[in-house]
C-alpha cells in the first residue's frame, strides 16, 4: 500500500511538473507580413483617380503569455505608401496615402491539438493616415484611437518557435487611407 502511495504521489508530481512548465509565463516576439488595401477618398473634385489597391506591410509585435490561455500583446505595423493618380480641375496629379497602426490587446488562446493553437485578440489601436497630394487642397490627414481586433491560429513548429496566420480589424471604415481589415502571416519566438 505505501508503494501504491508513494507511486501514485510521485506521478502526481511529476504530471504536476509538466503541466507547470507546459503553462509557464514567457515573453515573445515576431514579425510578420500584412496584406492590405487602400481606398483613395480624394475629395469633391477629383476624377478619374487611380491607386495602387493591394499592398504588403510589415508588423513587429511582442507579448506576455501569463498562462497557456491568458496573454498581452502589443504591435506595429508600418503600411507601406500607396501611389494615387488622378485628374482636379482638369489637371492631372498624383498624390501618396500612407499609414501605420500601433496596437495593444488582451489574447485568449486555446490549443486545437499539439501543434495548432486558435487565439483571439481584443484591445485598442491608434491609427495615422495621410494623403499627400500634389494639390494641397486634396492633402488629408486622419489620427485616431479605435477598437482593435484579431482571429488566427498558430503553428507550433517547436516549444519555442511559431507560425502564424491571422485575421486583424483596426477601427471602423475610413473615408480614405489603409482598410481597416487586414491579414498577417508571421513567426513568433517565445523565451
Amino acid at each position: 500500500m505505501k508503494k501504491l502511495i508513494i507511486a501514485l504521489l510521485a506521478t502526481t508530481a511529476a504530471v504536476s511538473a509538466v503541466q507547470a512548465q507546459e503553462i509557464a509565463p514567457r515573453f515573445y516576439l515576431g514579425a510578420g507580413v500584412v496584406g492590405t488595401d487602400y481606398k483613395d477618398g480624394m475629395r469633391a473634385g477629383a476624377t478619374n483617380t487611380d491607386i495602387d489597391t493591394y499592398k504588403a506591410s510589415g508588423k513587429i509585435f511582442g507579448g506576455y503569455e501569463f498562462n497557456r490561455n491568458w496573454g498581452v500583446e502589443i504591435g506595429h505595423t508600418d503600411f507601406r505608401s500607396a501611389d494615387i493618380h488622378y485628374n482636379f480641375a482638369g489637371a492631372p496629379g498624383n498624390g501618396q496615402i500612407d499609414g501605420r497602426s500601433s496596437y495593444i490587446a488582451a489574447k485568449f488562446s486555446t490549443p486545437l491539438n499539439e501543434r495548432f493553437v486558435g487565439y483571439a485578440k481584443l484591445g485598442a489601436a491608434h491609427n495615422k493616415n495621410e494623403l499627400s497630394a500634389v494639390n494641397a487642397s486634396l492633402s488629408q490627414r486622419e489620427s485616431d484611437n479605435t477598437v482593435y481586433g484579431g482571429l488566427g491560429v498558430q503553428y507550433n513548429i517547436n516549444q519555442d518557435v511559431s507560425v502564424i496566420a491571422e485575421y486583424e480589424r483596426y477601427g471602423k471604415n475610413r473615408d480614405f487611407g489603409v482598410s481597416p481589415n487586414n491579414f498577417t502571416i508571421g513567426a513568433k519566438y517565445a523565451f
